[in-house]
């Protein structure tokens, strides 16, 4: 095992989330989505920019321009000046769901989900916004997460974290859109581990964050288990690989549903953590409107 990890920032998410390292800013983005904010490091200091409604991912346009997720849908993002363009609806008119994880993927899409506010059984689903079309990929499930991607072997991960359950997507080689049926990747249910999000890295190892065990776990292509890296907070929820070689491991997690005990004994809950492990990531795709 490696780490423990060191803190980034010592602000205390309540659902701290969307782990993104901006390849053309050099800067790493995270989100409170209960709290309605967007975080920025910048290799200095962290900047903190409020949002008007939830939001829980992010990607690259160009420039100042990025695309966020949130419980209405896509929308592009001006960091300058904060203004606001719907791109894409996504269960806008539903007020029982958010958004939650998303990534966009090597074909210059996106893939969101949405799920139940209160976590209600088999109210997520997952999303593809592509040059313009949307179309939902997977639903019945109740906290999706962990979407990521494996360009090289035309392949998305996604889980269901309720189920302890992390899936393989085959996808057209061309297009970026399923070519297949989802397959089972991992089980954890035997382990006890709960799969949140998730990043690949150069050699197409899958690291998932592990709510609830404050553990980053890096399989193989295969779904072996080859390591981990300690969190010092157990609610552990996203990663990212960002910073020089793209070899630091950023993670963000969460004080949410912790009483006061709780929190007292998980003092760093919330906070955002970093760790150069000398293990080189992938840069964020572009997305293209």
């Amino acid at each position: 095992m490696t780490g423990p990890m060191n803190i980034l920032d010592h602000t205390a998410c309540e659902l701290g989330e969307g782990a993104f390292w901006h390849p053309g800013r050099q800067e790493f983005f995270w989100f409170d989505i209960i709290g309605r904010r967007l975080y920025a490091h910048d290799g200095n200091r962290v900047t903190a920019r409020d949002l008007p409604r939830l939001f829980s991912a992010m990607g690259w346009i160009g420039g100042d321009e990025v695309l966020l997720s949130g419980e209405e849908g896509l929308c592009r993002y001006d960091l300058a000046n904060g203004a606001l363009t719907p791109l894409a609806a996504i269960e806008a008119d539903r007020a029982d769901t958010r958004s939650n994880d998303g990534r966009a993927d090597p074909w210059g899409g996106f893939w969101a989900s949405a799920m139940g506010r209160k976590a209600e059984a088999g109210a997520g689903s997952i999303y593809r916004y592509y040059r313009g079309e949307l179309r939902r990929l997977h639903g019945g499930l109740t906290i999706p997460n962990a979407i990521c991607f494996d360009g090289a072997r035309d392949l998305a991960y996604f889980a269901d974290t309720a189920s302890k359950r992390i899936f393989r997507q085959p996808l057209d080689a061309a297009t970026g859109w399923p070519s297949g049926a989802a397959e089972l990747f991992l089980d954890l249910t035997d382990a006890g581990l709960n799969p949140d999000g998730a990043v690949t890295d150069a050699e197409g190892n899958l690291w998932n964050a592990t709510w609830g065990a404050g553990l980053v776990i890096c399989y193989s292509p295969e779904g072996k288990r080859l390591r981990s890296v300690a969190v010092p907070a157990r609610q552990s929820s996203c990663p990212a690989f960002g910073g020089p070689g793209l070899t630091t491991l950023y993670v963000t997690s969460a004080y949410e549903n912790m009483d006061e005990k709780a929190r007292a004994e998980d003092a760093h809950a919330g906070k955002t953590f970093h760790l150069d492990i000398g293990i080189p990531g992938l840069p964020a795709p572009r997305f293209i409107p």
